[in-house]
């Protein structure tokens, strides 16, 4: 009899059954023994080859999931360039979705027929990208950042400091290891960033003590862990083999470290992760409505006034861009918007 899996539909080939969804979709054990790899695990190994982040394996295997979905489990390879239109305009008419998101959308799909299908269809060079509006950002003034640390404290204090003090995102401050603060050099290297590149911050004067201190309380429970058989951290890469005994090193702990333990999303291995992005996102916006401020202000908010700043104390832009790691100047341009350059330079008529 023919198989009727549950929540996912399956291709019989030549004896053998492929799943497009993930799961065992209610196929016996049997039969998932002699099938092929799934194509969800071909999009994550392929995207694991290419070093491709965790955030965006997740992002894009969940965006060909939900395309597959939407064309009634059918095949990529039976679709083309109408079926990704189709998707992309539901996505922007009934999901409403951001350019950006869209965007996101389209890349996870030409990633699918790419690189893992391993076709290149002339529709590919033809699908319209949603076009991203020039925003300017949102920017704290010095008053409204000393209110807002002001009401902060603890770790998530120590954090939102950081990201005004050296421009940091949220996922490079919280991805920092106890070797990468330099109290020698007055210096924070940040590893990896977007774009895969490091860069030298400055480490303020004012954070050396809460830095010191905090690196005290990673050795004291990285002490713990290693008595309790745990303490390894994870390691980019391959430089767990190439040094395997680098994982139990203090200096390689996160700076900010989880309050628990949790196992690794790919190895399964049971490690302290640095903390959760979402612990010091709500902390800001707690902060924000103690603090009185009623623009708009998150952790990446820190960093455009980081920029801003410096630039109205008169750093060269060139120096901003090389903190902040941008790799075009247009870029690191957008802040000259409050350096009064712009409307804010102009006298109204209306004045006179």
């Amino acid at each position: 009899e023919p198989l009727r899996p549950v929540g996912c539909k399956c291709y019989q080939t030549q004896g053998r059954v492929m799943a497009l969804c993930g799961g065992n979709g209610g196929v016996t054990d049997e039969v998932a023994a002699t099938r092929p790899v799934r194509l969800l695990d071909q999009v994550r190994d392929r995207l694991r080859v290419k070093h491709y982040s965790l955030r965006t394996e997740q992002a894009y295997v969940g965006w060909i999931r939900r395309f597959i979905r939407a064309n009634g489990l059918r095949h990529p390879r039976e679709l083309g360039g109408l079926e990704v239109e189709a998707f992309l305009t539901l996505l922007a008419t009934r999901g409403q979705v951001a350019a950006g998101t869209q965007n996101q959308a389209l890349a996870a799909l030409l990633f699918l027929y790419r690189e893992v299908l391993g076709l290149e269809l002339p529709w590919m060079e033809n699908v319209v990208r949603a076009k991203r509006p020039r925003r300017l950002p949102s920017v704290l003034s010095v008053p409204e950042v000393r209110r807002l640390l002001a009401v902060m404290d603890g770790q998530c204090g120590l954090m939102a400091s950081l990201l005004y003090g050296t421009g940091m995102r949220l996922m490079e401050c919280l991805r920092l290891r106890v070797k990468d603060v330099d109290f020698g050099r007055a210096e924070i290297v940040v590893r990896d960033g977007k774009g895969g590149k490091d860069r030298r911050v400055p480490l303020p004067q004012r954070l050396r003590e809460p830095l010191a201190a905090a690196i005290e309380r990673v050795r004291v429970l990285h002490a713990a862990d290693l008595a309790a058989g745990y303490g390894e951290a994870w390691l980019p890469t391959a430089l767990a083999r190439k040094y395997p005994n680098a994982p139990r090193e203090a200096g390689w702990q996160y700076l900010f470290p989880s309050p628990s333990l949790s196992a690794d999303p790919r190895s399964g291995a049971v490690r302290r992760h640095h903390l959760d992005d979402s612990v010091l996102q709500r902390a800001v916006r707690t902060a924000r409505r103690r603090a009185g401020i009623t623009k708009p202000a998150t952790c990446h908010t820190l960093r455009h006034s980081f920029a801003t700043h410096l630039l109205e104390a008169g750093y060269d832009i060139r120096t901003v861009q090389e903190l902040l790691g941008h790799k075009d100047l247009a870029t690191t341009q957008i802040y000259t918007h409050v350096l009064g350059r712009g409307a804010s330079a102009v006298r109204s008529p209306l004045d006179d």
